[in-house]
């Protein structure tokens, strides 16, 4: 039981996948925090080219307004979006797996 409770934590708390790990699904895993891993990259380089136009308005004196900022997000409003649901669908898959692991009781023995 506490094995089991430890890897829903670290699957909810820490990273999808590493619950998978902890009980010895190491290839469903390893490719869960790969994908998570991905999201987390893409969602940096949309962070980035947001911040870009920012840091270039400070840097050139130009006023930052409220309409200039939602301008410069609003073209990755949808994206963002996608990128927010598929992470929490990618969390959502990884629980409700694991938590299907733990009922058929695949659990690989501890070494």
């Amino acid at each position: 039981m506490k094995r089991s409770l430890t890897a829903l934590l670290l699957s909810v708390f820490i990273l999808p996948g590493l619950g998978h790990l902890y009980l010895g699904s190491k290839q469903k895993g390893i490719a869960l925090v790969l994908a998570v891993n991905l999201l987390l990259l893409v969602a940096l380089f949309f962070v980035m080219k947001l911040a870009s136009p920012l840091i270039g308005a400070h840097l050139t004196a130009t006023p930052l307004t409220a309409d200039l900022i939602m301008d410069m997000i609003q073209p990755y409003s949808t994206w963002a979006k996608l990128l927010l649901a598929a992470f929490f669908a990618l969390w959502g898959f990884s629980l409700v797996d694991l938590i299907s692991i733990l009922r058929r009781g695949d659990v690989a023995p501890l070494d």
